[in-house]
């Protein structure tokens, strides 16, 4: 029996392949910026005889993985199929293009999530392994594989990361009390939620009154050994000498951006401890994204208070917001929110989330929606 599935009968099994392309590339959430998240699978008599995914940049992609596990079977290639989320590469970047890998593998059959926006690749990819005799079928769970890359999507797009605001607050739509106290406004589960979010991102940024304030840690407590690069933006630099963003380790990298000239001091006492400074004349939310997307980075999460997290909005460098809402009323009309003024004076003028999911975690609501 040929390992390409045949479309009346075999439409579940074709699906269920490519879902394991999508966990296994999730193997490698937040570790293979700028590249994307790919898995793949090669499948033979509807046995699965090679598998892998892109651990990081400059390592092999998925498919010369798979490629080289089904390989040691020994089995002819000709009548398998190889499933990947992601349309092959045909460019020469770090790695040889895998739409070559799978020409001289022999491989007869191809299934693809989506095709790749990056213009390197593009369509190209397909387009190559059908003018060698391959036969390719794509748009396979394709809204998941789009939704799988999103963020990498949209920086090969517009030359930014993809930006994610969280932020929890109370039924009432307070961030902290009138006393500035917030621990904790949600539950254990919503905690751990946000942690497995952070695992995902490339960086955390957040503005120096949080650090001034909350001390955060900004890690992903113990759930993966990737950290995201923590990135403090600030005016004035008015920081405190001692705070949890300034323990280095070899996974656990802060930045600090801010203006020349305030706070030298402070400066060489961070630099001290291989805190890296950034000095930039413009340090706005629009600034500080093109700076992240020259250093690469795919996702990026906004852990900030209210002013930088309204400058972020109106910039329009916030594309998806994670809401916590917690079953509890504080009140205080001079307690915080979560967004600082964003200039709205009609309702209508409001910003409305789109594609919005409404989940409950633990005791506490999750609204999850696009800008």
């Amino acid at each position: 029996m040929s390992g390409y599935p045949h479309p009346q009968s075999d439409l579940a099994q074709r699906d269920r392949y490519m879902q394991q392309c999508i966990e296994l590339a999730k193997l490698a959430k937040g570790q293979t910026a700028p590249n994307p998240m790919v898995g793949s699978v090669i499948v033979k008599n509807r046995q699965v005889i090679g598998k892998g995914f892109h651990p990081k940049a400059g390592q092999p992609h998925a498919e010369v993985f798979a490629i080289r596990e089904a390989l040691q079977t020994g089995e002819d290639l000709s009548d398998a199929t190889l499933y990947v989320n992601l349309e092959p590469c045909n460019h020469y970047g770090r790695t040889p293009p895998c739409s070559e890998a799978i020409i001289q593998a022999g491989i007869g059959n191809v299934v693809v999530g989506a095709t790749d926006s990056d213009p390197r690749v593009a369509g190209t990819g397909c387009d190559r392994l059908i003018h060698s005799g391959i036969k390719v079928t794509t748009g396979i769970l394709e809204q998941q594989c789009l939704e799988l890359n999103e963020a990498f999507f949209h920086r090969v797009k517009t030359g930014l990361p993809f930006g994610i605001f969280k932020y929890a607050m109370t039924l009432d739509g307070k961030i902290a009390t009138t006393t500035g106290h917030s621990y904790w406004i949600t539950g254990s589960e919503s905690r751990s939620l946000v942690h497995d979010l952070r695992v995902g991102c490339d960086a955390i940024i957040t503005g120096g009154n949080t650090i001034r304030i909350d001390n955060p840690n900004l890690n992903t407590h113990g759930l993966s050994e990737h950290c995201p690069l923590r990135v403090v933006v600030t005016r004035s630099c008015d920081l405190p000498d001692q705070a949890n963003l300034w323990q280095i380790t070899d996974s656990e990298k802060t930045l600090v951006i801010t203006l020349p000239d305030v706070n030298l001091d402070l400066k060489q006492k961070l630099r001290d401890r291989q805190v890296e400074i950034l000095e930039l004349a413009d340090i706005s939310p629009l600034a500080v994204m093109q700076e992240l997307g020259r250093r690469g980075c795919n996702q990026v999460l906004w852990e900030c208070g209210g002013r930088l997290a309204a400058a972020a909005i109106k910039e329009k460098m916030v594309q998806k917001v994670y809401a916590f809402i917690a079953p509890k009323i504080i009140g205080g009309f001079t307690a915080p929110s979560p967004i600082d003024d964003l200039g709205l004076d009609l309702m209508t003028e409001a910003v409305d989330l789109k594609m919005s999911k409404v989940s409950q975690v633990g005791a506490d609501l999750l609204v999850v929606g696009y800008i």
